[in-house]
């Protein structure tokens, strides 16, 4: 553990600041590790929509979706490297009740994201307690166990945290790599049923639209690399490396996952499966296997997890921070430099969220969540342009053929609203009532808190236009 302190002089005090610990690895174990859940589970309901063809395209198209986003976000975080991703870019460049919503969401993304991959934990702990016989047992001590540990991890460092991820991350995505060498890809009709499992799309072009809503559980919360940025040692050099690097990752992994399971699991099955990449290896007949994809499976949802505490917090915190929420948040810990109120905060709500055992619902909330955020993102890009042109402000790392990425991200992400209309369009229409809602109370409780001057931590020139 790394116990040495970083302060400021500030005209009112000493400003203590998080740890520059935080290399690409870590950055890219913290988007993976986020986001490899959603190749164990979560991404066949996309199958239930649009069959195994319609979840490949799904597949695609949301990778798409999501280099957009990974580009996009390694230029403006490399450029504004602060802790809270999004909510301080929309801050510096657009203003306090976009920054104010664009935390919210990310807060709620993440806290939504864990409260399902705890609900993962405890359903594999019981399924696993009932093959010894032990059969009945509930799953809610788990589901606290899980989250409670994970936030005292985080709650005593970041650099243990990430390593952590690093590490378990690896043995998951191994996994994938031993599953996919054991079905003989070289050998069609051996092992892998393609010929005979897949069919034509069951529901037509619109059921493919409609799979586009779970088709992002591939990649959700890749994005979650900005929130490292003030903890990382070159902004510039690790944002965008283990970003992209995450991302490729993720494109690779998520279309292994589709040909291993559509190649062994009816369509009809696969759609409603639990844990697809476990029952897939289960029909296998190797037991070492078999086990090797549960614990992968179990460290895939404790690594999603892990990171999502991270990045939550660290949105929180910095919303405490500026005041856009009591400044009691906004503290960091004197001792092992992470924003410790923030994380303790956020147990109870994942806890709460987990218990309710929605997880189709909770898993909604995360998308609808994360997917307001990347609609932001696209216009706030073009205005970061705008306001500062390539040239008058140093950039880490500057993303290519814009403004194409910015359109085609929010072209993509109008698309997946429709698709979420089409099946959960009460839980759309509640979600945009909630952020409306909070959207009233800041600006008529908390838009008086906020200092703006004190705000815009960047040394930059007055932006073009102003």
């Amino acid at each position: 553990m790394q116990n040495n302190t970083t302060t400021e002089s500030t005209g009112t005090g000493t400003h203590m600041n998080m740890l520059k610990v935080l290399t690409p690895f870590h950055v890219w174990a913290l988007g993976v590790g986020i986001v490899l859940v959603g190749e164990f589970m979560g991404w066949n309901f996309s199958v239930a929509k649009g069959g195994a063809y319609g979840a490949l395209i799904a597949c695609w198209v949301i990778g798409l979706l999501y280099s957009c986003v990974a580009m996009i976000d390694s230029e403006v975080t490399s450029t504004v490297a602060a802790a809270g991703g999004q909510y301080t870019q929309a801050k510096h460049i657009v203003g306090p009740l976009m920054a104010f919503n664009v935390g919210l969401y990310l807060v709620m993304a993440y806290t939504m994201l864990e409260a399902a991959d705890a609900l993962i934990v405890g359903d594999l702990m019981t399924a696993m307690a009932a093959t010894f016989g032990h059969e009945g047992l509930d799953p809610k001590p788990f589901v606290v166990l899980t989250i409670a540990f994970l936030a005292w991890l985080n709650y005593r460092g970041v650099f243990t945290t990430l390593s952590l991820n690093f590490v378990i991350t690896i043995i998951a995505f191994a996994s994938i790599l031993v599953l996919f060498v054991a079905v003989e890809p070289t050998n069609p009709g051996a092992v892998l049923q393609h010929e005979g499992l897949l069919t034509d799309l069951p529901y037509g072009w619109i059921g493919v639209v409609a799979s586009l809503q779970f088709g992002m559980w591939y990649y959700l919360g890749i994005e979650g690399t900005c929130q490292a940025a003030e903890e990382v040692r070159s902004a510039g050099r690790s944002i965008p490396l283990g970003t992209m690097g995450g991302m490729m990752t993720l494109l690779i992994a998520a279309t292994l996952t589709w040909y291993i399971c559509t190649g062994l699991l009816p369509w009809q099955y696969l759609g409603q499966a639990f844990t697809p990449l476990y029952d897939a290896a289960s029909i296998l007949g190797n037991t070492k296997l078999q086990v090797l994809l549960f614990v992968a499976t179990m460290f895939a949802a404790i690594a999603s997890a892990n990171g999502c505490i991270n990045d939550a917090a660290r949105a929180w915190f910095s919303m405490g921070r500026d005041s856009y929420m009591p400044s009691f948040f906004g503290a960091i810990h004197p001792k092992y430099r992470t924003p410790y109120r923030a994380i303790i905060f956020l147990v109870p709500i994942a806890v709460s969220f987990a218990f309710t055992g929605l997880l189709d619902q909770v898993i909604t909330f995360s998308i609808l969540s994360g997917l307001l955020g990347y609609t932001f993102m696209s216009l706030n890009v073009i205005k970061f342009r705008k306001m500062w042109p390539l040239g008058s402000i140093h950039r880490g790392y500057v993303h290519p053929f814009h403004p194409l990425p910015a359109y085609t991200l929010l072209a993509l992400c109008s698309t997946t609203y429709f698709a979420t209309f089409l099946g959960y369009g009460s839980s759309l229409l509640s979600i945009l009532a909630f952020y409306i809602v909070a959207s009233i109370w800041f600006t008529v409780r908390r838009y008086k808190f906020v200092k703006r001057g004190e705000q815009f931590t960047m040394s930059w020139p007055r932006p073009k236009g102003f």
